[in-house]
């Protein structure tokens, strides 16, 4: 009986939440431990699977970066990343390719569809939907002048594609694999991708998954909440600093182009997803314009 009182609480406290949030379109980057561990992957598939029954548009956009070094350290490739970007010579684009637009695009479509989602995989090479172009040189933490490949930026996406898979009642689960103006793939930063996804549909939410509770202070306590102002003066401090920086301004740079919100949240939490919309206090850090 105790249970069943849980959970009807937990219900009234999402309902404001589900009515509120009726037919907009939530983009949701997915990597990091959540991809990882199978009792994290099932609440994350459950999390999109609900998401969509309740009449909200879950859009995924996901990473594989952890999948990508275990198949080319079989094949006896070396990676290297500048500024947690790959540098992506042709043949550790096909391994990107094989990993990222197969397998695990595939496992995912497969586990939402198991948790009674529908699901279809995409690139940006469908329809050339995703469409991006070089970033010709990096500068190495020495200073040194690399070209990093093919490692590309966002130009362009086409919503439309989009729209109708959303409109037709799917998950679109996407590589974040663009293409440029000579139909030859890049390798992209996924939470660059869900970005300008997110953008490009006007989303009402973009959230980022990590293996950190969110963005913390300098006493390492948690924010929750963020305006941009407030993200300058913590990078002024030194406060905001390694991976978190190309994240929070990411985020920053979706809510600039009419995204409403954006949340950094802890993928390593069951139900992180719907624990951080659903809920009045969420568990990561929202920003906000």
């Amino acid at each position: 009986m105790r249970e069943l009182i849980e959970k009807a609480n937990v219900l009234q406290e999402a309902l404001p939440y589900i009515r509120r949030f009726h037919g907009q379109t939530f983009v949701i980057k997915y990597g990091g431990h959540a991809m990882i561990d199978a009792s994290l992957r099932a609440s994350f598939a459950q999390d999109i699977a609900l998401l969509k029954y309740v009449g909200i548009n879950p859009v995924v956009v996901h990473g594989g970066g952890p999948q990508i070094d275990a198949m080319l350290a079989a094949m006896g490739i070396v990676s290297e990343r500048i500024d947690g970007l790959r540098v992506t010579d042709d043949r550790t684009m096909e391994v990107v390719e094989m990993v990222l637009g197969g397998k695990l695009n595939q496992e995912i479509v497969s586990l939402i569809s198991k948790h009674g989602g529908k699901a279809i995989g995409l690139t940006g090479k469908d329809a050339n939907f995703l469409r991006g172009k070089r970033i010709e040189r990096m500068l190495t933490k020495k200073g040194t002048e690399v070209d990093p490949g093919r490692v590309g930026s966002i130009v362009a996406v086409d919503a439309d594609v989009l729209s109708k898979i959303v409109n037709a009642g799917f998950v679109p689960v996407i590589a974040p694999i663009a293409v440029d103006e000579n139909g030859d793939a890049l390798n992209v930063n996924a939470d660059t991708v869900a970005g300008h996804v997110a953008a490009a549909l006007g989303a009402e939410k973009l959230v980022l998954m990590t293996d950190v509770e969110g963005v913390k202070d300098g006493e390492k306590r948690l924010i929750p909440s963020l305006t941009a102002a407030r993200v300058a003066e913590l990078r002024a401090a030194g406060i905001l600093d390694g991976g978190m920086i190309p994240k929070v301004q990411c985020a920053l740079d979706a809510i600039a182009n009419g995204v409403k919100k954006a949340h950094v949240i802890d993928g390593r939490v069951e139900h992180a997803v719907l624990l951080e919309i659903f809920t009045d206090s969420g568990i990561g850090t929202e920003l906000i314009g």
